[in-house]
């Protein structure tokens, strides 16, 4: 299927690894171009070039933090007017609530909520006058099925589904859609870093919980990463105009409810 978009411009957040990454590959193969941002210029940079050569578009590479100003500041002058925006960012810690201070708080929300409101705001407004918006936000599972040891996570991104359920409903009608895509576990560098710490806390090995986390998904395995990829693409599509205010879980089956 020809997703119309070639040629579209997408700025891609947290790119250079896992989901990210994955996003902008499958934007990049529909011949959109990517501006992707992230912390660590060097693995960025590698990510970048993969990309490029294997698609043949124009990536740019702005290595920075997008949950800071200035961060924000440089990946909109290497993209000014996208057409797509995929938001991300990586997960805060795990842990007990009871070890979280204000501060640790803040720097969640600033992560998961706030700095992707603040890319849809700086972009919104030319989508719509443009008359074509995709704006995807890579939130969590965790969104519909709370994990205990995430509520940093948990709160910061229920937050941003919030807020984008009310934004979503005014832009559709100038073809800007506004949607959220909820990975369960991939197998991508946040997840075995959680493994490592579930298998610590519980005296098992990483390949015991890793081996109950497969029995745990219906599929009996992880997701990988391509997968989450191409759903992306398709939700930035030419075809996805009427799709709008969605929460897309894909987690294997994990979630147990029927909505």
């Amino acid at each position: 299927m020809d997703l119309g978009i070639r040629g579209r411009n997408a700025i891609v957040c947290a790119a250079s690894r896992g989901l990210g990454k994955a996003c902008a590959l499958s934007l990049a193969r529909e011949g959109v171009n990517i501006t992707m941002m992230a912390r660590t210029k060097e693995v960025l940079e590698a990510a970048a070039k993969e990309i490029r050569d294997a698609t043949g578009v124009r990536v740019t590479a702005v290595a920075g933090d997008v949950t800071t100003e200035a961060g924000r500041a440089a990946l909109l002058a290497a993209c000014p007017a996208p057409d797509i925006l995929v938001n991300n960012a990586g997960g805060p810690p795990p842990g007990d609530f009871r070890e979280w201070d204000r501060d640790t708080w803040v720097k969640a929300l600033d992560a998961n909520m706030i700095a992707p409101i603040l890319l849809i705001r700086a972009t919104v407004d030319g989508m719509i006058a443009r008359r074509f918006g995709r704006v995807v936000n890579i939130t969590s599972s965790a969104v519909k099925h709370p994990i205990d040891i995430l509520g940093l996570s948990n709160g910061a991104r229920t937050g941003l589904t919030g807020f984008v359920a009310g934004l979503a409903r005014k832009t559709v009608s100038h073809n800007v859609t506004i949607n959220n895509l909820l990975p369960g576990p991939f197998d991508t560098d946040r997840l075995r870093s959680t493994i490592a710490i579930q298998a610590k806390t519980s005296g098992r090995t990483v390949e015991e919980v890793v081996r109950d986390r497969h029995r745990a998904t219906p599929a009996g395995r992880f997701g990988d990463p391509a997968e989450f990829g191409e759903l992306c693409a398709f939700v930035c599509s030419a075809h996805a105009g009427f799709i709008t205010g969605g929460n897309f879980l894909i987690d294997g089956g994990t979630y147990p409810g029927t909505l």
